[in-house]
């Protein structure tokens, strides 16, 4: 017991003067032994006490030949520390700051991933989502021989996924609500920015019911018309997915609306 308390408390002097030795540091004006200290700090993934003290020398070494670096690593240290909505911007404002710089590539794509990041659940708004893909995208029509292509358009993938689901989801929403106008419009409009996705199938089925669905509740004048939308969409179906899993349902559809023709 007394062994672990000697170790508890010779443990306890060593953090006690790390952190004095850290604040006596920062209250220092040796510019150039905070600079040594913090890439010290950085090569020892301690990224929140570099992150303070690159920050202080931003303005120290600005205009000298350490000035890249001081920004470069300050905005890294805060990036692995997980504040991708500040080094996002501080990747950005690198690329505009040094546009020859040795890391302005890197910079570069590491704003996008940064928005990648901070890209939300599908259900939440997707501003970031859409800013991601923008900026993935500009990176690749900037760097079209870079090795980080590949991975671009891996992350763009995902991101387009998450925008394709929300997308489906309201649309889904609107057939359940019973708005089969809305279902209808939002149907042919994914299906044009869309055209591979993987909900295309149930929305092209869907899309035969909603004019069914809409047919049966119109008068008299606009069901015919909303009828033979539903008997072409069918045809259409048929011809794309003729092993559906929807097929039945599809069928009982067509054979319901060639009856009340």
């Amino acid at each position: 017991m007394k062994t672990k308390f000697i170790l508890f408390f010779l443990f306890s002097i060593i953090i006690f003067n790390s952190c004095d030795n850290y604040n006596r540091l920062l209250k220092s004006t040796d510019y150039e032994l905070k600079y040594s200290k913090a890439k010290e700090y950085y090569g020892n993934k301690n990224y929140i006490k570099a992150s303070q003290l690159y920050e202080e020398l931003i303005p120290v070494f600005k205009g000298t030949d350490k000035s890249e670096d001081v920004y470069y690593y300050y905005t890294k240290s805060e990036f692995n520390v997980g504040d991708y909505i500040l080094s996002q911007y501080h990747f950005k404002n690198y690329t505009r700051l040094f546009p020859e710089g040795k890391y302005v590539e890197e910079c570069y794509f590491l704003n996008a991933y940064c928005y990648f990041l901070n890209s939300p659940n599908y259900k939440l708004d997707q501003t970031y989502t859409k800013n991601a893909i923008k900026e993935f995208q500009s990176f690749i029509d900037f760097y079209p021989e870079s090795k980080r292509i590949d991975t671009c358009n891996a992350l763009m993938d995902k991101l387009r996924g998450k925008l394709e689901r929300k997308d489906f989801e309201i649309i889904k929403q609107y057939y359940k609500l019973s708005d089969w106008k809305a279902s209808i419009v939002g149907i042919k409009n994914y299906i044009k920015e869309y055209p591979a996705s993987i909900y295309s199938e149930e929305l092209c089925f869907l899309l035969i019911d909603s004019y069914y669905l809409l047919a049966i509740n119109s008068i008299y004048a606009k069901k015919s018309e909303r009828l033979d939308e539903s008997i072409e969409n069918y045809i259409k179906f048929l011809d794309l997915y003729p092993k559906s899993s929807y097929l039945s349902r599809a069928e009982n559809i067509y054979n319901n609306c060639k009856r009340l023709k």
